[in-house]
């Protein structure tokens, strides 16, 4: 397998930390890569989002699918942040922001923008940004 090591800021937002990525081979003969492409995606939830640890639940959540990226409250009183990995792992996150969030949480809405295709993650883990 492919080891890739990323370190340096979440989101350029002066937290240090270090994570692996492994590319193992999927079926096939293809690279796991190849079949479930890095993608990067920004995110902002409404409702009730603040006050309810939504972003320590999303934090968590990213890191049990293995996703980096970031999380914080805005002024608006909504949630944003940038999720980074797999297609298919971004995609179960982007449902879990619509539908579940923390267990006191009522979500309105989500809304997802600047879908990218990465070579690489650019981030080293996931944050909550204060």
């Amino acid at each position: 397998p492919v080891v890739r090591h990323s370190l340096g800021y979440c989101g350029g937002l002066g937290v240090w930390s270090h994570t692996s990525w492994v590319a193992g081979t999927g079926e096939a003969g293809g690279t796991m890569a190849e079949e479930d492409p890095l993608i990067s995606v920004n995110y902002e939830v409404f409702g009730k989002v603040q006050g309810v640890f939504f972003r320590k639940y999303t934090q968590a959540e990213g890191k049990r699918l293995g996703l980096v990226g970031w999380v914080q409250n805005t002024e608006q009183s909504t949630v944003q942040g940038q999720l980074q990995g797999p297609t298919s792992r971004v995609r179960e996150m982007q449902q879990w922001l619509q539908k579940k969030g923390s267990p006191k949480s009522r979500i309105k809405r989500a809304e997802f923008h600047t879908e990218r295709r990465l070579a690489q993650l650019e981030h080293s883990d996931f944050c909550i940004v204060k």
